[in-house]
């Protein structure tokens, strides 16, 4: 858990990830006294930064430990364990629901949307945040491996095209006015590494892109779906 915990505060702390969530706070809208559910939200970090925000920020999430984590963290924050299929709130009873990458993890991503209109008010927003698996570009010599290391990783996934998938899902379940961006997580230095070790333990391959980051040559683009839409 510790490992984990430091690969996710780092990956958090970047200034892109950190933009990446304010956005997603902007499109919410105005916060001051709103119900916000964070759905998946780990280690409770999006939620504190809402509760800043002058909203009540409810976090959810499928795992004991990291809501322990959360909990450590964040005294003053409102978390629940609980699946992001089955929310424990009453229905109608937020103003606004997000989930940042987490409809990867999931068998049926649809029901978790269905889930988030059924707790939203009328009126209420949501945001989806999350990745495209199979969309990560990644600088290589040896092309083909590199390509089927790729999709390897996204079919280890639940779900690991849904982000493409966002605004549809949320057109099927009733929402309205979709808003849709697309921004790019880049890395050029060693921290690409890190990215790299969370698709292949495939050595011979890693030692290339190590080489390259020696060299000053490494370059891995991520592109990151983000959808807003109107309950």
């Amino acid at each position: 858990m510790s490992s984990l915990l430091a690969v996710l505060d780092a990956i958090e702390s970047e200034p892109a990830a950190v933009a990446l969530r304010g956005r997603s706070y902007e499109l919410l809208g105005d916060l001051s006294g709103r119900t916000v559910v964070d759905a998946g939200c780990g280690s409770g970090r999006a939620v504190a930064e809402l509760a800043q925000h002058g909203a009540h920020a409810v976090g959810v999430d499928l795992d004991p430990d990291m809501i322990a984590v959360a909990r450590r963290r964040w005294p003053a924050g409102e978390f629940h364990v609980g699946d992001a299929a089955e929310l424990p709130l009453e229905t109608g009873s937020a103003t606004c629901y997000r989930a940042d990458k987490v409809l990867h993890l999931l068998d049926d991503p649809a029901r978790a949307v269905d889930e988030a209109r059924r707790v939203l008010a009328p009126g209420g927003r949501a945001v989806l945040i999350g990745q495209d698996w199979d969309l990560i570009a990644i600088d290589s010599d040896q092309s083909e491996t590199t390509r089927r290391l790729v999709h390897a990783k996204a079919d280890s996934l639940p779900s690991p095209r849904v982000a493409r998938r966002y605004r549809n899902l949320l057109l099927d379940a009733g929402f309205t006015d979709p808003v849709v961006e697309v921004h790019t997580a880049m890395f050029t230095d060693d921290r690409a590494i890190a990215v790299l070790r969370r698709i292949t333990d495939d050595e011979s391959w890693l030692a290339e892109q190590a080489e390259r980051a020696r060299r000053n040559r490494i370059f891995v683009a991520v592109p990151i779906f983000l959808v807003a839409a109107r309950r």
